[in-house]
């Protein structure tokens, strides 16, 4: 059964993420992937690993991403046993003012390892499409999730 213990642990690990990325510090923000974790982008890049994290946002904090920050906001939070969770929620990388609506859907899978480290073991971040959303939503009013309705 999950703690509040567990549930800020594991909120904690997303906010060092977000404080990494202010700072474009990518090994910390590699740091808090496992050894083998797997990071998508929404643009469907598939990342393997702590070390090619790492290395891709080293590159991405140099160049596309330069100066941006990142907003997150933790939609769900579930447990699968003691050392697994699973948090969905709304994310973005922003230059200024933080975004009213965060753009893009993630999905991370954290778990805690043997020292009690909680790690994101996956990390899934899928880009929003609203218009598409809506006209859907139009169309069959069936697709409209149950905490949207």
């Amino acid at each position: 059964m999950p703690t509040d213990h567990d549930t800020a642990a594991v909120t904690a690990v997303l906010r060092e993420l977000t404080d990494a990325w202010a700072r474009h510090d990518a090994q910390a923000y590699g740091d808090l992937f496992t050894e083998d974790a797997t990071c998508v982008t929404f643009v469907g890049t598939v990342y393997s690993g702590r070390r090619d994290i790492v290395e891709s946002h080293r590159t991405l904090f140099e160049k596309m991403l330069k100066g941006t920050r990142l907003a997150d906001e933790v939609l769900d939070i579930r447990f699968y046993g003691p050392d697994v969770a699973v948090v969905n929620g709304r994310g973005d990388s922003y230059k200024g003012k933080r975004p009213d609506k965060l753009s893009k859907v993630q999905t991370y899978t954290l778990v805690r390892e043997s020292g009690g480290q909680w790690r994101i073991a996956a990390f899934q971040n899928t880009k929003r499409k609203p218009l598409m959303e809506s006209l859907s939503y139009k169309v069959a009013p069936g697709l409209i999730p149950a905490a949207e309705r």
